[in-house]
Formats: C-alpha cells, structure tokens, sequence
C-alpha cells in the first residue's frame, strides 16, 4: 500500500517536496517511480528509481529540478521538486513495481501498485 503526501499550492519557481509512504516488510524490493496527471491529460512518467537507488530515471521536463530519493530503512520515496512551473500542476502519484528487464521504467503498465496521488498546483 502505497501513500502520497505533500501537495500544495505554490509560486512558480517555489519548491515542494512530496513524499510516498510504503507498507510491509518487502519495500526494498520494488521500484519505485512517481508518474502525474494534469487535468484532461494523459497520466505520465516523471520520475523512478531501482531497489536501491542506484539508478534514477527523469523525464526530460523535470530533468535539473526534481530529485527522486528513497530511504528503504523508512519504505520512504521522496520527490523534491524545484523551479516549479505553471506546467508542473498534475496529480502527482507513486507506482511500486517488481523488478522487470524487459519494461522500462517508463512504462505505466508495469507498476501494479499506486498510491492516492496528491495534488500540486503552480501559480504564475
């Protein structure tokens, strides 16, 4: 079980940092990624992360201004979020998935395991 937290409204060029809180024993087995939805739009990859944080993955976009982070000791995810843009407003979700070669991080279908999403809004 998957829980998002940390969304807001902030000024444009503000920061956030949200933050995914994991269930169970088994936490540090999964990859995490965090995916977002702006209105009318299709969910979309923003970020993910392997078992151990080794290798992080970023859409272009956010690419210099947002930091994915986990703390396997916690089954904590985080996503700070810097230089926000009008264009960053989404519902911002946390995906769990098993290790997989054959999907890319990328992929929304290879993350069975969601959390509520929370909602970030950038002002210009």
């Amino acid at each position: 079980q998957l829980q998002a937290s940390g969304g807001g409204l902030v000024q444009a060029g503000g920061s956030l940092r949200l933050s995914c809180a994991g269930s169970g024993r088994t936490f540090s087995g999964y990859v995490m990624g965090w995916f977002r939805q702006a209105p009318g739009q299709e969910r979309e990859f923003v970020a993910s992360t392997t078992t151990d944080g080794g290798f992080t993955l970023y859409e272009d976009s956010v690419k210099g201004r947002f930091t994915l982070s986990r703390d396997n000791s916690k089954n904590m995810v985080y996503l700070q979020m810097n230089s926000l843009k009008p264009w960053d407003t989404a519902v911002y979700y946390c995906a769990a998935s098993v290790p997989n070669r054959h999907k890319s991080l990328r992929d929304l279908d290879r993350y069975p395991y969601w959390g509520q999403g929370t909602l970030v809004t950038v002002s210009s």
